[in-house]
């Protein structure tokens, strides 16, 4: 990797400007809500080793797959709707394998229904958080998790908040306390947002004029099954 200053994070406070690093491309950056590759980095850094499996459930357009891939690390992604031919098709809620069959699973889920990943009418995404059904769900993925996770290996959970027309929903405490039933929580990381649409100098006026503020940050939950 050419250009690039790989740096494993050593606070709990993760600020990542671009979607990308290096010369290849690590999944695709128009897709809606991608991930940040350095997270996973950083992650497959300190929990895997090389020829680890690594599980991404929700795999989106495949950022987790081109960073394993390139750092010598087992992995399949999973999503509802694959966005290309190496993620295999299936809910997070049910996944297609043994159990106890991951060293390290990353998950990127949506965190209410605030983008439009699809058409697929059991998508997650679909589900408002301010409806309990949302958190409901991710209480069946965090189970389904559990089972496929190796015993005293780890999770990390990407997660926003949400708020709409003045009404906060703590989105990242709620999934914190899903999470503990099944995981012994390790830490709690923030990762700076840097490239969502709000992002503007219109939104910025708009958050000074009517008092209100703009999401800046996401939470990064690492659990760990005992």
């Amino acid at each position: 990797m050419k250009d690039i200053d790989l740096q494993l994070e050593t606070t709990t406070l993760w600020d990542f400007p671009k979607q990308n690093y290096g010369e290849k491309k690590h999944g695709d950056n128009k897709y809606p809500g991608v991930t940040p590759a350095f997270i996973i980095w950083n992650l497959i850094q300190r929990y895997t080793k090389p020829g680890d499996l690594v599980v991404d459930p929700m795999c989106g357009s495949g950022t987790t797959i081109d960073v394993c891939l390139e750092e010598k690390r087992e992995v399949m992604g999973f999503d509802i709707v694959p966005y290309r031919e190496d993620i295999i098709q299936s809910d997070s809620r049910n996944l297609p394998v043994e159990s106890n069959i991951a060293d390290f699973i990353f998950i990127d889920s949506p965190y209410s229904d605030n983008i439009h990943y699809n058409n697929h009418p059991d998508d997650i995404g679909k589900i408002s958080c301010e409806n309990e059904k949302f958190f409901c769900e991710l209480e069946s993925v965090a189970k389904e998790l559990f089972r496929i996770l190796k015993r005293r290996k780890y999770l990390a959970w990407l997660i926003g908040d949400q708020s709409q027309k003045r009404k906060f929903v703590p989105v990242g405490a709620r999934l914190y306390y899903i999470l503990t039933q099944f995981f012994k929580p390790v830490d709690w990381v923030c990762v700076t947002r840097h490239n969502q649409t709000s992002n503007t100098g219109l939104w910025h006026y708009r958050a000074k004029k009517f008092n209100f503020f703009l999401r800046g940050f996401k939470h990064l939950l690492i659990m760990q099954k005992e």
